[in-house]
């Protein structure tokens, strides 16, 4: 009975283990495309999960559309030089960061009419709502600088040196707020009770940083590299605990708490899905095609589908030169298991 029993024993263990196996393979593929066209380049993307909605910023103007669907319900104009969008559900706004304006726009969510706008410093880039302060924050690239301001009355409550031209943010809900200073290689601890920025942590070997995602159970900060590296930093030590390669012209991250999985997309028409093998240990999951272009993204906490937009672009020569979109080209991929 006792080589039965221990039989038995191994095979249930056999089982999980295969199961967990199988479990951590995760398959990712392309399920959709919306076929959006329109005008302009693209940047960030947010995602309203409760609403169904998607917003997708297109240079002068945002696209609203249908997370299922793919179909365009709104567009917000008058924002030049569109970067990232920011959502406050429970206050029914919506927030741009617009470059070329050094402004940002405050928007009503239900009827996308623009309501209002905020003085920033020069060229803010990504934008984010810190749900603990209720404050919004946009991180402005060339005055190196971030503008934060209440998200109820628009009024400006501080301008915060940054030492360092800002890139992605992102923040853990308990008034800590991280973003990428991609110049210097380093990630910036802002507390947003302080008003302060409170820690600085380097993320070497990672050089020009710009995507960022949290795990915010662990106390994790993934921040997409351009020399082809995703980081772990661990923001409680301090210290980056692990790095990953991941494919070229990374500028988006994301983390999807579930699966427990980090994502970079990559301008090279790859995105790479990271897991955590064992404590505290990193591998890339699969690595999934795309399309060229295909550098930021958004992923639906409630499907796990992430959302990728690009292009097609006519073929140039020129290394330099930023090459032109196809007209009518611009698509979202949808890539789901």
């Amino acid at each position: 009975m006792k080589r039965n029993g221990m039989k038995a024993f191994l095979l249930i263990c056999s089982l999980l283990f295969s199961a967990h196996a199988y479990a951590a393979n995760p398959a990712y593929h392309l399920i959709n495309r919306f076929q959006l066209g329109g005008e302009g380049g693209w940047d960030y993307l947010a995602l309203d999960s409760e609403a169904r909605r998607l917003y997708i910023a297109r240079a002068t103007h945002v696209m609203v559309i249908e997370i299922e669907t793919g179909k365009l319900i709104g567009d917000i104009s008058d924002t030049p030089g569109v970067h990232g969008i920011a959502l406050a559900p429970e206050l029914n706004r919506g927030f741009t960061s617009n470059g070329r304006a050094d402004s940002a726009s405050i928007f009503d969510l239900k009827t996308l009419k623009v309501i209002g706008q905020v003085k920033t410093g020069s060229n803010p880039d990504a934008i984010l709502y810190d749900t603990f302060s209720k404050l919004v924050f946009t991180f402005n690239g060339r005055s190196q600088d971030a503008t934060l301001f209440n998200a109820a009355s628009g009024e400006v409550v501080k301008t915060l040196a940054l030492g360092g031209k800002p890139e992605f943010a992102t923040t853990d809900g308990k008034g800590k707020v991280y973003v990428n200073i991609e110049n210097t290689n380093e990630v910036a601890e802002i507390d947003s009770r302080l008003l302060s920025v409170t820690n600085r942590f380097s993320l070497k070997p990672c050089e020009e940083p710009t995507g960022m995602a949290i795990d915010r159970a662990r106390h994790r900060v993934f921040s997409g590299c351009h020399n082809k590296l995703m980081t772990v930093l661990d923001v409680e030590s301090g210290k980056v605990i692990a790095t990953v390669s991941i494919g070229d012209r990374v500028d988006g991250n994301g983390f999807d708490d579930e699966p427990g999985l980090a994502f970079s997309s990559n301008g090279d028409g790859t995105m790479t899905v990271v897991r955590e093998s064992s404590p505290g240990k990193f591998e890339v999951a699969e690595t999934v095609t795309t399309q060229v272009g295909a550098r930021t993204m958004v992923i639906d906490p409630k499907t796990h589908n992430v959302y990728l937009p690009t292009a097609e672009f006519v073929p140039t020569t020129d290394p330099k030169s930023r090459p032109k979109i196809v007209d009518g080209s611009f698509v979202v991929l949808v890539i789901g298991r």
